[in-house]
């Protein structure tokens, strides 16, 4: 029962992060992700099959030790987006970067809960659930900052970039977007298998300074 639990908050943790990106656009004055039903946290609006489910069963049922997934992009047109401080790349850049703030909010949240648990009377079982959706929240928003495609932290360090950077650097993204899928899984090997030992080491710390526990 308790790992159903944290499947749906996972599910839901990328749902937000998916609904914070077309409320980014659509502030930013882009009405696409409005019109096409997508700013609902209704799963089933989001749900990718192997984003949001084989990815995370698959973890889930090969105790990899962490869980993350994804969501079906929330779509928006860049021509839309007004310009933030003058430039168009900083539009795109902020709505990339939504998602991931969304998602360090939420950890923000849960984690006030627990540490206000004795206040609030919060039984343990709460604690536990409080912790696993910072955990996960941490690691959705760390994740997708990569600097590199498809996750939004490629869109924002090409804002970031001098222009003559920024141009190489949107060269070589091209390039890895033109191989799809198979990036997103040589991207995952490589976190897994290479980058999963240092980058847990900062969510747990990350963890520890937010809800004063211990570990999970």
């Amino acid at each position: 029962m308790a790992e159903l639990i944290i499947i749906v908050a996972l599910i839901l943790s990328i749902v937000l992060h998916e609904v914070a990106h077309g409320y980014a656009a659509d502030w930013l004055g882009d009405p696409t992700a409005r019109l096409q039903g997508r700013l609902t946290i209704n799963p089933l609006n989001h749900i990718d099959p192997l984003g949001s489910v084989i990815i995370p069963g698959l973890l889930f049922l090969s105790n990899a030790g962490f869980l993350f997934g994804w969501a079906k992009p929330v779509p928006y047109n860049p021509y839309n987006l007004r310009p933030l401080f003058g430039q168009g790349r900083y539009a795109e850049a902020f709505v990339a970067a939504a998602g991931a703030l969304a998602n360090f909010l939420l950890a923000i949240i849960f984690a006030l809960l627990i540490r206000s648990a004795d206040i609030l009377g919060l039984t343990p079982a709460v604690v536990e659930l409080s912790s696993y959706i910072v955990y996960i929240n941490i690691l959705l928003g760390f994740f997708n900052l990569i600097p590199l495609p498809p996750l939004d932290g490629s869109k924002v360090l090409l804002a970031l970039l001098p222009t003559r950077a920024a141009m190489k650097y949107q060269e070589m993204t091209a390039r890895i977007e033109r191989l799809g899928l198979l990036f997103t899984f040589l991207l995952l090997f490589l976190f897994i298998n290479v980058l999963w030992t240092p980058f847990s080491v900062l969510l747990f710390k990350v963890f520890g300074l937010l809800t004063g526990l211990g570990g999970l």
